[in-house]
């Protein structure tokens, strides 16, 4: 059987290539890997979760894709274009809520358009439209301090969002929430990304969020960190919370857990070996 594809099929490009990469680090012991030789790609609009153990290096990962560190070996690149700094294209949420604490919601949100010199009633139309996109509308005037620690992650995300990045970094988001609060977040991050269509790179610790979110769920190994396997989620889309009592969704935290359970006992045993 043929595998050729039709005349009028062109392939997809990858939105953003992992090629390659290691990243080592001199400590007084002596080269640390942190990254070994990782290779993989996202596809326009897709959803990849990245987990692993403590310590695999997923962070140091996300750091090199968003153009935060630099000295790796490999490539990255997006849309063709090798990633050597703080990229355009590319916007980043990080674990801990970075709101302006001076700054209103509006404002907050508005702040990356107002470095762009975007004019204000401009900035401030599309700062609502986030505000509002990630459930927001309302708080518009509220400083971060009037807000729960769940709400201003939605301020850091729809901040992000403004500029309208075409990949969307975002490492351990809601790992300081309870996991109800994290379960309803990821319901709006899923709206917001099916809305936008937009490419999602997604560093968690968290099995059942990796599977509520993703189309694709990367495992790194322990220490140095490598992909161990790459699993699809076969769920249908759109998809909520809801799916993570369905009998698939326990399928396939079981395999990732067998996965982990796997990785995270040689980093114990690791870390009891040098006690």
């Amino acid at each position: 059987m043929s595998t050729s594809l039709p005349r009028d099929a062109q392939p997809v490009e990858p939105a953003l290539v992992i090629n390659d990469v290691l990243m080592q680090f001199q400590t007084p012991e002596g080269p640390l890997v942190a990254v070994d030789h990782m290779s993989f790609s996202v596809k326009p609009g897709e959803f990849v979760s990245i987990i692993g153990p403590s310590g695999c290096g997923k962070s140091t990962l996300f750091n090199i894709v968003g153009g935060l560190v630099g000295g790796y070996e490999g490539n990255v690149t997006v849309a063709g274009e090798r990633v050597s700094g703080p990229h355009a294209a590319i916007g980043m949420v990080f674990q801990e809520e970075s709101t302006f604490p001076w700054r209103t919601v509006l404002d907050n949100v508005a702040f990356p358009l107002e470095i762009q010199g975007v004019p204000k009633a401009e900035r401030f139309e599309r700062a609502r439209h986030f505000i509002d996109m990630v459930g927001l509308r309302g708080f518009e005037s509220r400083y971060p301090a009037e807000l729960s620690g769940g709400m201003r992650q939605r301020v850091s995300i729809a901040r992000t969002l403004a500029f309208q990045p075409k990949i969307l970094l975002m490492d351990e988001p809601f790992g300081a929430l309870d996991e109800q609060t994290r379960l309803l977040l990821g319901d709006k991050v899923l709206q917001i990304q099916q809305e936008l269509k937009q490419t999602t790179l997604l560093i968690t610790h968290s099995i059942t969020e990796a599977v509520q979110l993703s189309d694709r769920v990367v495992v790194m190994t322990y220490r140095p960190g490598r992909v161990k396997r790459i699993i699809d989620i076969d769920l249908p889309r759109p998809r909520s919370s809801e799916v993570v009592s369905s009998e698939a969704f326990g399928r396939y935290v079981a395999e990732i857990w067998g996965d982990l359970r796997e990785e995270a006992s040689r980093g114990m045993r690791d870390a009891e070996s040098q006690t």
